[in-house]
């Protein structure tokens, strides 16, 4: 069951890899398979480093495509199943609108975690501080990788990462952004104004 999970969370970032860069590339293919790659790793490592904490914090993640549940703002207004949003970047895409955000990470106790009722883990459930500290560190990583990205002349994967980091950070729906808002205006405040400096110190060096 585990190994269908790790496969089923590998091939959705491969997915959304695949996807963000169709929408790069557009309408170019040919320059499809360097968008494609970057995102590739810009997703993965982000994704590495947020299962590594929390399985820290004794939790684990599960990266899948944001989804769209409730369309209205009457309790009867949703869909049976929430829906993946991962088609609404190929259709802006034709307008040149880039739209990269289509993953989120969803967040749970381990057993561990859960059977444990004293100390520090009282809290058999994972707080919103906790959540918001482990997506937080996706955002580090991607802001970390544009910056290695300019250091090694790779423009491309660093505007790339920089514009990943954008969508990502923002408090839409399910994105890492909102589970960070959430949990600590004051972190995503001091992640949105870091990567403004970083956003303006890379512009000003091209």
């Amino acid at each position: 069951m585990e190994k269908h999970k790790l496969l089923k969370e590998i091939l959705t970032i491969i997915l959304a890899a695949l996807v963000l860069a169709i929408v790069v590339s557009f309408p170019n293919m040919k320059n499809l398979p360097y968008p494609f790659y970057s995102f590739l790793i810009i997703i993965s490592l982000a994704g590495l480093l947020k299962k590594t904490y929390a399985y820290y914090l004794e939790a684990d993640t599960k990266i899948k495509f944001w989804s769209m549940y409730q369309y209205g703002f009457k309790r009867k207004s949703h869909f049976k199943r929430p829906v993946p949003m991962v088609w609404v970047p190929l259709i802006l895409a034709p307008i040149h609108l880039w739209w990269f955000g289509i993953l989120e990470t969803e967040i749970v106790a381990r057993t561990e975690r859960v059977s444990k009722r004293h100390g520090l883990y009282r809290f058999s459930e994972m707080t919103d501080w906790h959540i918001a500290l482990i997506n937080s560190l996706g955002i580090i990583t991607t802001l970390f990788l544009a910056i290695i990205g300019y250091l090694i002349n790779q423009e491309l994967f660093s505007n790339l990462a920089i514009y990943y980091t954008f969508w990502s950070i923002l408090p839409i729906g399910g994105l890492d952004g909102t589970k960070i808002f959430f949990g600590s205006r004051y972190l995503w405040t001091i992640l949105a104004i870091f990567l403004l400096i970083i956003f303006g110190w890379l512009i000003l060096i091209v």
